[in-house]
């Protein structure tokens, strides 16, 4: 344990439970029903209300083999492709033999996919895959029917939740065995002020970080709250570098920040074309799936064709869809575009390549368990290992999904007991970063560990950051009258830096171009070097602790407990330490 914590007052409740969910995802609610189900009593703690989250902002679809002719193996196959030779070949193949059923129970918890005139569930293709094997549902509405649908689940069971409540720390016994979390409510839900629940086994579904840029995809809860949570605790986490950058987000203009529209893949997936202002097709030749080519390899196309011609954009073409089909198929993307000025009918959509997913996260093993014992995590804020370099796809709600399921069936099979929460020796709250500070993380971030990347700007990232970070410890020090004060934009702030501190140093080790991570000065692929994970751990002296794996196998996080994997990451003899 790192002894590490946010600065924050005093747990004035407690709600003693089983389990305790923190965050109202398709991963989150899918373990918090299979927990009570099983008759664990199941508390679900969220940042804004349950259907908030990044769930319901998906668009594509949920990929799986269940079309005809089509195989896990072969879902495999394209999952690894994509994944740049740094998947957990373990991993995938759990998340595609597992998939489809897991599928078939999401739908009849009450998901109502879209279905083909004979009633079978309607099936398209996005970048990547060789197959159609896209479930979606009201046209590109997929996430919101899930969460639709998880939601309404979770009410009619009567799941204990807590609204509106910001995650802030893990709570550990005195053998460092998870305990709880603290949290803070803000004002709207159940409780108010701090608080904790204080369970045995806490699952980590917190969703992604995007709003560690300027311009993200992902909406403003996504703050990096179950990362930066699962450092101070001391797990591992594994692959931070590897952000993906959609390539077709709607270009609201250079100086848009915060949350930008996505207009799905899925849209390519029914025969839209990638143009620029000329309405030349540059995919054509690029990769054989041309506009279907994996996210990385569209983003980078895009990010080249715009340098090329000194411009801040690309088009999207599918006016040929007509208008019954934009209309039947892609409602919400119309909308959306309409809303900005564009009518996709009649003319092309500006876009752009946006911070959208992050492979990497915290480290679990194949039931979703982290390197501190009775911490799970599932969703976007784990790594599991099935996204290597870059995410294929349309996997993004399958991984929530079945490693959620397997979360469950372990906490139900082990149910763990925890004693009572204690402070660790030494223990002292981390210095708070000032709200204010977070549109300078945002711009740093952009331009230091965006789409591209170098040695330079990202040693520049890291000197700014490491800059704010001293600049408020100093603060604290010198009892200066600026010092931020627990809250929840200080403890955003705060979250923020500390995971974009170690996805800078995750990057700046990582000296190759591999899926996602696009390095200007070092832009070939080095198997020989590189074909490993980057892990990193917070050291109690609050430094970042980078090491790198033998190989590309992910290992277990406790070899004595986990017989899925043969054997633990082992270091790299080069492996140092640093502090970013």
């Amino acid at each position: 344990m790192t002894g590490i914590r946010l600065t924050a007052p005093a747990p004035g409740w407690s709600i003693d439970a089983d389990v305790v969910v923190v965050g109202s995802g398709v991963a989150g609610l899918t373990a918090a029903l299979r927990c009570a189900a099983a008759g664990l009593a199941t508390v679900v703690v969220t940042k804004a209300r349950l259907d908030d989250g990044s769930t319901r902002w998906a668009q594509g679809g949920i990929a799986a083999a269940l079309g005809e002719g089509d195989t896990p193996r072969q879902h495999l196959d394209d999952t690894l492709v994509a994944g740049a030779g740094l998947c957990d070949e373990d991993a995938v193949r759990t998340l595609v033999t597992e998939g489809p059923d897991a599928v078939r129970r999401l739908i009849a918890t009450g998901a109502r996919f879209d279905t083909t005139d004979g009633g079978d569930i309607a099936l398209t293709r996005e970048g990547g895959h060789h197959r159609s094997r896209i479930a979606h549902a009201g046209g590109d509405a997929t996430g919101a029917e899930i969460s639709r649908a998880l939601v309404d689940a979770v009410r009619a069971a009567a799941l204990h939740t807590v609204e509106n409540a910001l995650v802030l720390d893990l709570l550990t016994d005195a053998e460092g065995r998870t305990a709880g979390v603290t949290l803070h409510v803000m004002g709207e839900g159940q409780h108010d002020g701090v608080g904790a629940v204080r369970a045995p086994a806490v699952v980590l579904a917190t969703g992604g970080m995007g709003q560690v840029f300027s311009a993200t995809t992902n909406p403003a809860v996504s703050t990096g709250d179950g990362v930066a949570l699962a450092l101070r605790a001391g797990a591992e986490v594994s692959d931070l570098e590897f952000v993906q950058f959609h390539p077709t987000v709607l270009f609201l203009g250079a100086d848009s920040e915060g949350q930008q529209p996505l207009v799905s893949e899925a849209v390519r997936g029914e025969g839209a074309h990638l143009v620029d202002a000329s309405g030349t097709r540059f995919m054509l030749g690029q990769h054989e799936l041309a506009e279907l080519a994996p996210r990385d390899i569209v983003a980078k196309a895009i990010t080249r064709r715009m340098e090329l011609h000194g411009t801040e954009h690309m088009y999207l073409d599918a006016r040929h869809f007509g208008a019954g089909m934009w209309e039947r198929r892609f409602p919400t993307i119309l909308a959306a575009c309409r809303a900005h000025g564009i009518d996709p009918v009649t003319e092309p959509i500006p876009v752009a390549p946006a911070a959208h997913y992050a492979s990497g996260g915290v480290r679990t093993d194949l039931r979703g368990r982290t390197t501190v014992p009775g911490l799970y995590a599932c969703g976007e804020v784990a790594c599991t290992g099935v996204h290597g370099a870059n995410r294929l796809a349309s996997n993004s709600l399958l991984e929530g999904l079945v490693f959620a399921e397997r979360i469950a069936a372990d906490i139900v099979a082990d149910r763990p007991r925890a004693g009572a929460p204690v402070t660790e020796p030494g223990s002292a709250p981390t210095p708070l970063i000032a709200p204010e500070s977070r549109t300078a993380i945002q711009r740093t971030m952009t331009r230091g560990a965006g789409v591209l990347r170098s040695a330079a700007s990202l040693t520049t990232a890291a000197a700014e950051l490491e800059a704010l970070h001293e600049g408020a410890a100093s603060a604290v020090e010198t009892a200066e009258p600026k010092v931020a004060v627990p809250g929840v934009e200080a403890w955003e702030a705060t979250n923020l830096l500390l995971v974009s501190r170690v996805l800078v140093a995750a990057a700046l080790r990582r000296e190759e171009t591999r899926g996602c991570h696009w390095r200007e000065d070092l832009p070939e692929r080095d198997d020989e070097n590189w074909r490993r994970h980057v892990v990193v751990r917070i050291a109690p002296g609050r430094r970042p602790v980078l090491t790198t794996t033998r190989t590309e196998a992910f290992g277990p996080v406790d070899p004595a407990r986990e017989p899925d994997r043969a054997a633990a990451p082992q270091t790299h003899p080069a492996d140092v330490t640093e502090e970013p």
